[in-house]
């Protein structure tokens, strides 16, 4: 458990932020959860190298408004079309906002055609690393359409 019964006197929506399984960064989780705290959210951090079985329970107890998974060894994409579609099989799980960052690839910039797998699995956005990648995140849940999505319970910032 990572604190998920503690989070419920606080009313502001919850972004669960997570490492992928085969990753063991953990700069780039802190720097996400501090980002995503300053933009008036609650955040649980799982971590690095959250097993898929552990990142669905734990989703699927804390109920949040928007799952985040970052990468930074380069296997993002194999590990993120694995656990995307882990998470839209649950029931609970199948409409929350899902995204994904940071180095995805080994090659350098994802592709399209990796991008659009992604998309595919489930993911409602994927960003990239690069110069574009953070701004593109923060737009994501600034935006009218991301923050509405993002707006399962009272507080949300507006």
């Amino acid at each position: 458990m990572h604190g998920g019964a503690a989070l419920v006197a606080d009313r502001r929506p919850t972004v669960v932020v997570s490492g992928v399984a085969s990753d063991s960064h953990t700069w780039n989780l802190v720097f996400l959860q501090l980002l995503i705290e300053e933009l008036g959210y609650q955040v649980v951090n799982l971590g690095p190298t959250v097993p898929d079985e552990l990142l669905v329970e734990e989703c699927q107890e804390l109920a949040p408004a928007l799952i985040v998974l970052s990468s930074v060894n380069g296997h993002g994409f194999q590990d993120g079309l694995r656990v995307a579609g882990k998470l839209r099989d649950c029931q609970e799980l199948a409409a929350t906002p899902l995204v994904i960052g940071g180095k995805l690839g080994i090659g350098g910039e994802q592709n399209e055609r990796q991008i659009g797998e992604l998309l595919a699995a489930g993911f409602d956005a994927v960003f990239q690393d690069g110069a574009t990648g953070l701004a593109d995140f923060q737009r994501f849940i600034n935006t009218a359409a991301g923050a509405n999505r993002l707006a399962g319970s009272p507080g949300v910032p507006a």
